[in-house]
């Protein structure tokens, strides 16, 4: 019979071993790659010494050689003081891959946060399903998904891409609200060998899954350049968020700068006077929320809308902007998806949203119409119309067409609308207008006046017509004010709308177009 102190010494062994389940094979694996160890990642996500593991010595109980950890490791710590519940992929044991007691202990985990209301983390960097497990692996990556489906919309999901992942190893992380890669990532369903295999199509691993490509297809919305970045900017990222969709987020220095300052002055200057001259809307963006604050979300997809998040008196707010120095800031197929998506996210946790208006409306074309503008551009008004948070527009300049319909108008369910003296709201821009309703007077004219009777109908067009007046009159907007009175007027605004509530009609869900 074994004394208590050989138990423990027992304990200590096998807690010591399941550190380094693969040993010095395992850690010279690393070492070539050059990357961290599991743990250590989630020792970058977390408050330092806040982590609490959860089944470390779990491995396969059918196989007498199995490694401890089964190729993952997970449990639970603090970000920043609020509980976060974490899993990380153990490249060492197994590459990472899904086996039976891999998905028991993520599966379990996902049931942790669910009881508790935290977010989840997955920090992945696998080669996908276990070949030796077979048919096992595949049933595990199905669970999985099964698992994740009753927390979408309850606690964030995050998912960090840190390394060469394929198939099933990149549906689960598709399918949380938000992908952070790292510039050497990678996350394909096939391979390029394989493509090659099956259709003879011959691409680069780069072209095919790298980082930045997947970015611009829209399914990872931030890259950072290292692993140290990456983690940091998921740190921000929950900053914004409540820990669960029952719970109101932090509240970070309110009360700051309750009058209008310099660089609130300065916007009265920013729009050109020119409708054609371009700006910067991140130079906006800057002054109208708190301390300059902006932690942007899926920038490298349709750089022609802005999303991201920012503070209003100390509380997130979730921020649509177009942006004039890319086509315009015309919205386009991608670009709806971009907003659908992250407007979706907001209205889950409750976190209000901020339009700033300045588009000349859809991005035309064929291949617009080919990649589906009317179908993505009708998931955009969706999402819109069925959020039920505070919504609060600004119309900085140009707000066209189906533009003004979906970039937060009244009419769509927009709280407040607001306007500056420099808005343009019509149905089109003066140049157009000017094409379709005054053709049959500019060609009665004399060729060497038609330039100049042009110009003169395009002028009063724009006096007249596309200014914020007419929309004023209506009640379409709520009030035109001076630019620099924006930031503090957003704030009276979200104060006055914190107790909203809408009350929906009974049913299952909605349905998207498809």
């Amino acid at each position: 019979m074994s004394t208590t102190a050989e138990k423990l010494a027992e304990l200590r062994k096998k807690l010591e071993v399941a550190q380094e389940p693969a040993g010095e094979v395992g850690v010279a694996k690393r070492t070539r790659k050059g990357i961290p160890s599991a743990r250590d990642r989630i020792g970058m996500l977390l408050d330092p010494g806040s982590f609490v593991e959860v089944g470390a010595l779990v491995r396969n109980p059918g196989d007498p050689d199995a490694l401890y950890g089964d190729g993952v490791v997970t449990g639970h710590g603090l970000v920043e003081g609020r509980p976060v519940a974490v899993f990380s992929h153990d490249q060492t044991v197994y590459g990472g891959s899904v086996g039976e007691m891999f998905g028991r202990k993520v599966a379990a985990i996902y049931e942790f946060a669910a009881k508790v209301g935290c977010p989840v983390v997955g920090i992945n960097d696998s080669g996908g399903a276990r070949v030796q497990e077979a048919v096992t692996s595949m049933a595990w990556y199905a669970e999985l998904g099964r698992r994740q489906e009753p927390l979408s919309g309850m606690v964030p999901q995050i998912s960090m891409m840190l390394g060469s992942c394929a198939g099933g190893a990149v549906y689960a992380p598709i399918n949380t609200d938000v992908l952070v890669a790292t510039e050497s990532a990678y996350l394909f369903v096939t391979g390029p060998k394989v493509i090659l295999e099956a259709t003879g199509e011959d691409v680069s691993l780069e072209e095919l899954g790298g980082a930045h490509s997947q970015a611009q297809y829209g399914n990872i919305h931030h890259v950072a350049k290292d692993e140290a970045a990456a983690f940091e900017w998921v740190r921000q990222y929950l900053s914004y968020f409540p820990s669960s969709c029952q719970e109101e987020g932090p509240v970070i220095n309110p009360g700051l700068e309750p009058e209008i300052t310099d660089s609130d002055r300065e916007l009265d200057t920013i729009v050109p006077d020119a409708d054609n001259a371009a700006y910067d809307m991140y130079d906006i963006l800057l002054r109208i929320f708190d301390d300059g604050d902006f932690h942007e979300v899926g920038a490298a997809a349709g750089r022609n809308l802005i999303t991201g998040f920012a503070r209003v008196d100390g509380r997130a707010v979730g921020v649509v902007a177009n942006q004039p120095m890319m086509y315009a800031g015309a919205l386009d197929a991608r670009t709806a998806d971009k907003a659908a998506h992250f407007v979706r996210i907001c209205d889950a946790f409750e976190i209000p949203l901020v339009f700033v208006v300045d588009t000349p409306g859809f991005l035309p074309g064929v291949e617009q119409e080919r990649i589906g503008v009317i179908k993505r551009g009708g998931r955009f008004i969706a999402s819109y119309v069925e959020a039920s948070v505070p919504k609060v527009t600004v119309v900085i300049r140009k707000s066209y067409g189906g533009g003004y319909a979906v970039m937060g108008s009244k009419q769509l369910g927009a709280d407040v609308n607001l306007a500056w003296p420099t808005a343009r709201i019509a149905v089109m821009g003066a140049e157009s207008a000017i094409s379709l309703i005054g053709a049959r007077q500019l060609a009665a004219a004399p060729e060497d006046q038609r330039e100049q009777l042009r110009k003169q109908m395009i002028d009063f067009y724009n006096a007249t017509m596309a200014t914020p007046w007419v929309a004023a009159e209506r009640g379409y907007v709520d009030a035109v004010i001076e630019p620099a009175a924006t930031r503090l007027e957003i704030r009276r605004a979200l104060h006055l709308l914190r107790d909203k509530k809408l009350i929906r009609n009974p049913r299952k869900h909605h349905l998207f177009p498809f």
